[in-house]
Order: C-alpha cells, then sequence, then structure tokens
C-alpha cells in the first residue's frame, strides 16, 4: 500500500516577488477609477472643462457600453504630447508636489485615460490651437495619423470592459446606466453654467442645457437641469464667511492657526416643505467639483433640524470657495471625496450661512395670527369662537386593544400595527372647542372614561381640521389623521399583498415628472410593482405615468 503523498510546506507554496507588467498594473488601477459608463463620462468631461471648453457634447451607444464619445471646443492636444496623453502618471495638470498640494483642476492623476485605454478601445482626435491640422492615436496600437477637424478633442472609448468580461457582467440595464451617465454630467453642469452640454444616445438627443451668462447665469442653471420648483421654493444662501469662521474658532484656535483665510458659501437652499424622502437632490462643490463629505452633509442637517423633522431630507444646491491649500482632493481616484485642514470651521461655515438664509425666509413669512377673546381665554381668530363650547363625547373605538406609546419630535404615535376609527366630531373643520373651567365642584366635569383598554380614550376636539386631541388615563394625545388613515390603509394593503393585490385601471393615467435614473428604475421593477397592483411606465423621457393603482 502506497503512503498517500506528503503535504506541500508553506516553503513549497510560496511564490517569488516580482513586479507585474504595465497592463494588469492599468487593468488595476481601472477598477479604482472606472466603475461604470458613468465613471467614464465623469472623468472625460473633466478633462474637456480643464481645456477650457465651452461646449460639450457626449454621445453614447448602449448606456455607454459600446460606445462614449466626449467631444469640446476647448484648446486641444498637440500632434507631439498625444502619444503621451495615454501613458500612466502622465498630465499636463501637476509638475511637484507644491502644485499637488494647491490643484486647481478638476483632474491631475494621469490615471483615468491610461485606466480606460486598458480595459477598452480607445481613440483620441484633436486638433490644438494654432495647429493646421487635427490627428487620431489609436490606443491599442498607438497609430497616429492626420484626420479633419476643428480645434478641440473628441475621446472615444468603445466596447468597455471588453478586456475584462467578469466586470461586465455586474452592469445594470442600458437604460439604467444612460441614468448613471446623465447624473455624471447634471453634476458638471450644475457646477459650470458657463459651458453648454448636450447628451444624445442612440441618436437621440436627451438633455440639453445651453450656456448662461449674466448675473443670474447659476440660477437659471438651476432652474434648466433641477426645474422650476426646486428654485421657487429655495432661499439664496450667498455672502463671505470670513466672520462666521471666525466667531466657530476659540482663541486657543485663532492664537495657533493664525487668520482664517476667505471661505466663501452660496447657492440655493430649499425651504423645509421642499423637504424629500430621499437625498436625491443634495449637491454641494468645492472649488467647482462635486464632493460627498460628511462634514459639509451634517452641517447642511445641522442647520435644518430646528425646522426639518423626522427622516425628510433637504434639498440645497451649495457652492464653497476655499484656498486650495486648505483642502485635499487627493484622497481617493474618482476625486469625490475631500478632506478639510480645518473641517470645523467650514461645517460652522456652512452651517451658520444655511441658518442664515432659512431665518430671513421665516421671518420674513412669518406672520403672528390675530387673536380673539373667548370664554377659555385667548385663542388665534381663525380657529374660531364658540359662545358655549362642549366637549365631544365621541370615543374612538380601536380594532385592535393594546397599544404602546413613544414619544417622537413632542407628539405622541401610536404603534404602526393599529388601526382605529372614529365617529364624527361635533365642531366645524377649523374650529377648536374646549371646556370651559367649572365653576363648581362637580359642575362641567366630562364623565370618567370607560373601564378597560382605552389607548386613546375620548375624542375631545378637532385642531384646524387637521389633528384630533383626545384624553386618556395617561393624559392628552394628539391624533393626525391623515397619518392614522395612511397607516389604515396600509395595514389594508399588506392583508391583501398575501393574497394577491387586485388592481384597478384608471380612466385617465395619472402622470408626475421623474428623473431618467427613477425612469429606469420602474422599467427594470416592473414585476414587483405589478405584484402590488401598480401599473407604471414611462410616458416621455421626463414623464412617468401611472395606469393602474390597488383597487382598495
Amino acid at each position: 500500500m502506497n503512503p498517500s503523498p506528503a503535504p506541500e510546506t508553506p516553503l513549497e507554496l510560496r511564490r517569488p516577488i516580482r513586479e507585474l507588467p504595465d497592463g494588469l498594473i492599468s487593468q488595476i488601477a481601472a477598477g479604482e477609477v472606472v466603475e461604470r459608463p458613468a465613471s467614464v463620462v465623469r472623468e472625460l468631461i473633466d478633462n474637456a472643462l480643464d481645456a477650457g471648453a465651452r461646449q460639450v457634447t457626449v454621445r453614447l451607444l448602449a448606456g455607454g457600453v459600446r460606445l462614449i464619445a466626449v467631444e469640446d471646443d476647448g484648446m486641444g492636444i498637440p500632434r507631439d504630447e498625444l502619444p503621451m496623453a495615454l501613458k500612466r502618471h502622465a498630465t499636463s495638470k501637476i509638475a511637484n508636489l507644491q502644485e499637488l498640494e494647491s490643484v486647481g483642476t478638476m483632474g491631475f492623476r494621469g490615471e483615468a485615460l491610461a485606466a480606460i485605454n486598458s480595459i477598452a478601445d480607445c481613440s483620441i482626435l484633436s486638433r490644438a490651437s494654432g495647429q493646421s491640422q487635427a490627428y487620431i492615436l489609436e490606443g491599442h496600437s498607438g497609430e497616429l495619423r492626420p484626420v479633419a477637424r476643428s480645434t478641440g478633442t473628441t475621446v472615444e472609448v468603445r466596447e468597455l470592459f471588453f478586456s475584462t468580461p467578469a466586470r461586465r457582467k455586474f452592469l445594470k440595464t442600458d437604460a439604467t446606466e444612460l441614468a448613471h451617465c446623465i447624473e455624471a454630467a447634471r453634476r458638471h453642469a450644475l457646477a459650470r453654467p458657463d459651458v453648454g452640454f448636450a447628451l444624445w444616445h442612440e441618436g437621440k438627443l436627451v438633455e440639453q442645457w445651453r450656456a448662461c451668462q449674466g448675473e443670474d447665469a447659476l440660477r437659471q442653471r438651476l432652474r434648466d437641469v433641477l426645474g422650476e420648483a426646486f428654485v421657487a421654493q429655495s432661499v439664496t444662501v450667498g455672502g463671505v464667511a470670513d466672520e462666521v469662521v471666525e466667531e466657530a474658532l476659540d482663541e486657543a484656535d485663532r492664537v495657533r492657526q493664525g487668520p482664517s483665510p476667505r471661505l466663501r458659501v452660496w447657492g440655493l437652499a430649499g425651504t423645509p416643505d421642499a423637504a424629500r424622502a430621499r437625498a436625491d437632490q443634495q449637491f454641494c462643490y468645492v472649488n467647482g467639483r462635486f464632493v460627498r463629505d460628511k462634514v459639509l452633509t451634517h452641517a447642511a442637517r445641522s442647520a435644518y433640524e430646528d425646522v426639518l423633522h423626522g427622516q425628510r431630507q433637504p434639498v440645497y444646491a451649495l457652492y464653497i470657495e476655499i484656498d486650495p491649500t486648505r483642502v485635499d482632493v487627493n484622497v481617493h481616484p474618482t476625486k469625490i471625496e475631500v478632506r478639510f485642514r480645518d473641517s470645523r470651521e467650514v461645517h460652522q461655515a456652512v452651517r451658520h450661512a444655511l441658518e442664515d438664509a432659512l431665518s430671513a425666509s421665516r421671518a420674513g413669512q412669518a406672520s403672528p395670527l390675530p387673536l380673539t377673546t373667548t370664554g377659555a381665554g385667548e385663542v388665534p381668530a381663525s380657529w374660531g369662537t364658540s359662545d358655549s363650547p362642549k366637549v365631544a363625547q365621541t370615543r374612538m373605538e380601536w380594532a385592535q386593544p393594546a397599544m404602546q406609546f413613544e414619544v417622537r419630535s413632542g407628539y405622541r404615535v401610536p404603534d404602526p400595527g393599529l388601526l382605529w376609527s372614529a365617529s364624527p366630531l361635533p365642531t366645524a373643520a377649523g374650529q377648536l372647542t374646549a371646556t370651559p373651567a367649572p365653576t363648581q365642584a362637580g359642575q362641567g366635569l366630562p364623565e370618567p372614561l370607560p373601564s378597560g383598554d382605552w389607548p386613546l380614550g375620548r375624542a375631545l376636539a378637532q385642531l384646524q381640521g387637521v389633528y384630533i386631541l383626545a384624553e386618556n388615563t395617561r393624559g392628552l394625545v394628539l391624533v393626525d389623521m391623515h397619518a392614522a388613515h395612511e397607516r389604515i390603509l396600509y395595514e389594508q394593503l399588506k392583508t391583501q399583498l398575501d393574497g394577491g393585490m387586485a388592481s384597478q385601471p384608471l380612466l385617465i393615467p395619472v402622470t408626475f415628472a421623474a428623473t431618467p435614473l427613477e425612469i429606469a428604475t420602474a422599467e427594470a421593477q416592473i414585476d414587483a410593482l405589478q405584484a402590488l397592483g401598480l401599473d407604471i411606465s414611462a410616458f416621455s423621457a421626463h414623464t412617468l405615468a401611472v395606469r393602474a393603482v390597488p383597487a382598495s
């Protein structure tokens, strides 16, 4: 009987240390820079803006998987420098560490074009200013030949991830990838209102934002990109934040750091009424670069904490101008993250700028309600009066016996599993009824609550036609009738879902505005929506139509 072979020792498994080939290095780098077609669009638009372009055109096929072509009218690339453009760590943006620490261009790492060329079929067609002819460089062959073109550059990227097919399998549908490409272009368009942008997909123009000039250029670009409603429901944020920053620093900080450099915050911030359920309309720019930074997000949320409750998300487009030496943009290959040298002063500057804008808006809108004197004291006149107010004796009858309360934002919220119904209150909508203080012992007191478990007890009044004021053994309870009704419907829908949701077609479809990503999501999740009794489809490039809803 032959003995089993001895296992290999760790020494035998050891592989020698060697340098990776340049092609593999570029593909590894591409994994950090290029996540999807939108990443390529972002990098190429960055280069176009750095070249001084005033018009940028993006052409896509199959959501950018088959073709991404970005054309600009910038200064172009000279013929002798074209071969260098596709090499790793080759750039015209920086030359030494000092320039890296104060970089003011969108691109500077010298990795994007080399990374893209390693995973796709790439070519660059360019004509530099003052050059009599344009030239095209084929990425893989290195062939350089003359062609016809006006001043500017065109970069074409074909068959993205053709050399890394495993990465290509992770891409979503063409509609979803197109939506991400449009979003990447939108972020650049919001930062540069002086530049025109056009996006074509499969030969059709899907988005176009014309260049804006003048003092109102930024507001006009925000209106074009985010819609009239965003601008109409926003307040202006502006001013230099020097004084705000100095107030945020204590005496020790000022002694240690010296005078704070100029820091400016401006833009538009949505009113509390414009808040959304998702944080999909929050745009922050640092020196013209779109960033996602926890410091800025927290500062904005802090400014809204007194006027926005729950999970509602504010909307805003904020632009921060700061000394480039006080912010590090060389944090992540995608350049979407930054690090501030003094994050606290930036946090305070953004927060106070937003608070000042929001407080000014509230001061202009606030007007005290006229008061009227009644037997129960002074109440706003809009609530109405009654010569002999009576207590509503209607009791709230609950569909489920047990209930727990918790306090959220100053009012009690019923347990989500509880449904309730009540007979109409004997008060007119918009009126408040109250019980006058009893003049004698035992007079004017409401009858005691019945025995048993009555979590919401007895209804006392209807406030502003929106809330029901009730009392129980633990005190007063304020019920939002609209929220309670939504909860009833929600529980009914959950019950129906177990046995199949009945759908009711609408005679006239209901349409609403939607982003390209929302439209792509609705198309991708059509089966799930139909299971919920909803028939939602695209009505146009910016509109969704609801054609059927749950029968209940």
